[in-house]
C-alpha cells in the first residue's frame, strides 16, 4: 500500500497533487475509511451521495469512490454530471442519506484534487466526525459486504429549485440589474446563468466553458484571479460581478467600478440586510480570521456573535447546536441555518443580487454605506511559503510572552484560538477597524498565512510587511 503519511486532512477534507499524493490508491483508502465510518456510526441503508467537480479525472475518481462505498454494502447516489458542492450537500439532506462525498480541490491549482466528506445533516463534517474518519484511515479500514446499487441521478435541478426559493428573483429582474457571472471554469458553470436566463435577468457569463486547466488562474474568486471579471464589469457597465470558486461553495464579487469586493465586505452586506430588512432570527458566527465589522453590525441588532476556529466545519458544528442566522469565513464561505449548515457560493450570489435590487443600489454603494455607518475596515492576507522550521519558529515567537511589539506598534493583547492574533495599538481614524494581525501555520504544507485588518489599506499593507519581517526574521 502507499505511504499513509501522504494523507493529511485539512480544514475541509483531504487535498493533494494529482499523481503525487492524490492517487487512485489513496482515494481508495480514503473512501474505505469513509465507508467504515458510515457502517459503524450511521444508517448505511440511507446511502451515500457522490459528486464531483470539473477538474481533471474528477468523474472517474468519483466513480472509484462510489465503487468502494457500494462494495461495503452502502447504496450510492451518483451525480450524473458535475455539480456544485452545495448541491451534493443538499441532496444528502433531502434524501436522508448517511453522508456525501465530493471529489474536488475547491480553489487549488489545476494539478490538485481532493475529497470532501459531507455529514448526514447536509454540511461540512464536524471535527468529531473527521477525527473518527482519520482513525479509520489509520487503521486501514476497508469494509466489505454484498455490493449495493449505484444509482445515477442529476442532482442539480432539486438544488436549483431550493436556492431559488430563498431569493426574490422577480424583484431582481424588475430592478433591471446588469450582472456579470464568472464560474471560473468550475462546477458552478451554467447554474447562475440558467437561473438568470429563466427569470429574464440581464447578465453576461464568462469562463463557463469546460477547461480543467483553469487557464491563467486558480479557480479562487480573489485578486488577481478575478481580473477578467473586473475588466468585463467595467467594459459592459455592469452593476456587479459575481464569482464562484472551483466547486461553487465560495463567493467573490466585483463592484460596478471594477473594484474587488472581498469576502468580509460581502459577509457584512448580507449580514446587515438579513438582520435589518429580513429580520432572520438567530445568532451570528464568524471565523477567527474574519472581519470584526461583523461584531459592530450584530451589536446594533442585539445579536450574539460566536467566534470559531478557521474552517467551515466549525461553523457547521455551531449550526447544529443552535439557530444561526448567518455564518461566514475569510475564504468566501457563507451559510445559513435555515437552508443548510453549509457554505454556498451560488446561493450567496443570488442573495447579493437580491440586496442590490431591494436597496436600489449597486454593490459599491452598499459597501460605502457600511463603511460610513460602521467605520472603515480594510483587510489583507499574505501566504508565506517557508520551511517548516522557520514556520514553527515564527509561531513560537508570536506566542512568546516576550513579544510586546510588532514594529512600532505595541501589542495590546493576544488571541490564540486558531493561530496567534495580535491586537495592535495603531491608528483608528474615524472609529475605523481595531487593527489586528494573525499568524497561522498550515497543518498540511510549509505555509504560514498572515492576515490583517485595519482602518486603511495603507495601514494593512504596513502591518503585513512588518509581520512578514517578524515571521522570517528579516
Amino acid at each position: 500500500m502507499g505511504n499513509q503519511k501522504a494523507i493529511k486532512f485539512g480544514t475541509d477534507g483531504w487535498r493533494g497533487i494529482i499523481a503525487d499524493d492524490f492517487t487512485y490508491e489513496n482515494v481508495h483508502r480514503v473512501a474505505g475509511a469513509i465507508a467504515s465510518y458510515v457502517v459503524k456510526h450511521e444508517n448505511p441503508t440511507g446511502g451515500v451521495v457522490v459528486g464531483y467537480d470539473t477538474r481533471f479525472a474528477s468523474q472517474p475518481i468519483a466513480r472509484l469512490a462510489a465503487e468502494v462505498i457500494a462494495g461495503a454494502g452502502i447504496p450510492v447516489i451518483f451525480a450524473s454530471d458535475y455539480s456544485p458542492t452545495p448541491a451534493i450537500s443538499y441532496a444528502v439532506k433531502k434524501r436522508n442519506a448517511a453522508g456525501g462525498v465530493m471529489i474536488t480541490s475547491s480553489h487549488n491549482p489545476w494539478n490538485w484534487n481532493g475529497v470532501k466528506f459531507k455529514a448526514k445533516f447536509g454540511g461540512s463534517a464536524t471535527p468529531a466526525i473527521m477525527k473518527v474518519i482519520e482513525q479509520e484511515l489509520s487503521a486501514g479500514a476497508m469494509p466489505s459486504g454484498k455490493k449495493a446499487a449505484i444509482q445515477e441521478i442529476d442532482l442539480k435541478p432539486d438544488y436549483v429549485r431550493a436556492i431559488c426559493g430563498f431569493a426574490d428573483l422577480d424583484l431582481i429582474a424588475k430592478a433591471k440589474l446588469k450582472l456579470v457571472v464568472d464560474s471560473m471554469y468550475g462546477s458552478g458553470r451554467g447554474v447562475l446563468s440558467s437561473i438568470f436566463r429563466d427569470y429574464g435577468i440581464e447578465h453576461i457569463a464568462i469562463r463557463e466553458e469546460l477547461n480543467p486547466l483553469f487557464p491563467g488562474i486558480n479557480p479562487e474568486p480573489i485578486e488577481p484571479h478575478v481580473a477578467l471579471l473586473q475588466k468585463t464589469v467595467t467594459a459592459e457597465k455592469g452593476d456587479a460581478g459575481l464569482a464562484t470558486d472551483g466547486d461553487a461553495d465560495r463567493i467573490g464579487a466585483v463592484a460596478e467600478d471594477g473594484t474587488f469586493v472581498d469576502s468580509h465586505k460581502i459577509f457584512s452586506v448580507l449580514l446587515r440586510w438579513l438582520l435589518e430588512r429580513k429580520r432572520w432570527p438567530g445568532e451570528v458566527v464568524r471565523a477567527f480570521n474574519t472581519t470584526r465589522m461583523v461584531d459592530r453590525i450584530s451589536a446594533k441588532f442585539g445579536r450574539k456573535v460566536n467566534e470559531c476556529p478557521i474552517g467551515f466545519k466549525h461553523i457547521a458544528d455551531l449550526m447544529m447546536d443552535r439557530e444561526i442566522a448567518i455564518g461566514g469565513e475569510e475564504s468566501g464561505g457563507i451559510g445559513y441555518s435555515r437552508f443548510l449548515p453549509e457554505r454556498d457560493g451560488v446561493l450567496n450570489c443570488l442573495l447579493l443580487a437580491n440586496v442590490m435590487a431591494e436597496e436600489g443600489k449597486p454593490l459599491g454603494e452598499l459597501v460605502a454605506d457600511l463603511q460610513k455607518e460602521y467605520g472603515r475596515h480594510f483587510y489583507g492576507r499574505r501566504d508565506l511559503h517557508i520551511a517548516d522550521d522557520v514556520k514553527q519558529s515564527a509561531i513560537q515567537r508570536a506566542r512568546s510572552d516576550q513579544t510586546h511589539k510588532l514594529g512600532k506598534y505595541a501589542v495590546l493583547s493576544k488571541g490564540n484560538m486558531d493561530g496567534i492574533k495580535f491586537f495592535l495599538d495603531a491608528p483608528r481614524p474615524d472609529n475605523g477597524a481595531e487593527p489586528w494581525v494573525l499568524f497561522r501555520a498550515s497543518g498540511t504544507e510549509p505555509l504560514l498565512r498572515i492576515y490583517a485588518e485595519a482602518a486603511s489599506p495603507e495601514l494593512v499593507a504596513e502591518i503585513l510587511a512588518t509581520a512578514e519581517g517578524f515571521a522570517t526574521g528579516s
